[in-house]
């Protein structure tokens, strides 16, 4: 599939197999409301991401086989097989030209909001509450973040990446 060359429009949505799940974590992670479902079955992955107006991802060949993906009715990526995690990352966001966006949560894809340090002390451990500065809450599931050294180098990933598709560092 063609990435859209229409600025406007509303930011990719993706449907990932269960081949991608750690593909999955960092697309969210980089803002990007991907959904994955551990054992789901290529017809009801298909039929979810035409329901949602989704992107498909997979490395399964024979799904791209499918009439529905081979006639373009559902845009889908086919991930090269063999690639290590950040080189499937690293070849979505390049295809797409994908800009990061706010982080989403990498557990349930909800939006991450910013909250202080009351709105998170009993979910974040003590010595962090001291020294972090921002901190976040899943709208959905309720997991907190705060800028903690994991997420310095999820950071340091996603400006590589913002590189990679063009963006301002």
């Amino acid at each position: 599939m063609s990435p859209s060359s229409d600025e406007s429009a509303s930011p990719l949505c993706f449907a990932c197999d269960a081949m991608c799940g750690g593909l999955v974590r960092w697309l969210r992670a980089y803002g990007y409301d991907t959904t994955y479902t551990k054992g789901v079955e290529d017809r009801e992955l298909i039929e979810h991401a035409l329901r949602e107006g989704r992107v498909l991802i997979s490395s399964d060949g024979p799904m791209f086989e499918r009439k529905v993906l081979r006639d373009g009715t559902l845009p889908g990526f086919r991930l090269p097989r063999g690639l290590k995690l950040l080189d499937q990352f690293r070849e979505v966001v390049r295809v797409f030209r994908l800009p990061p966006l706010d982080a989403r949560c990498t557990v349930c894809n909800g939006e991450l909001e910013l909250v202080g340090r009351d709105g998170v002390a009993d979910r974040v451990p003590a010595k962090s509450l001291i020294w972090a500065t921002e901190f976040y809450l899943c709208r959905a599931c309720g997991k907190a973040y705060w800028n903690g050294s994991h997420w310095r180098r999820i950071e340091v990933v996603r400006r590589r990446m913002a590189k990679l598709a063009g963006e301002p560092a």
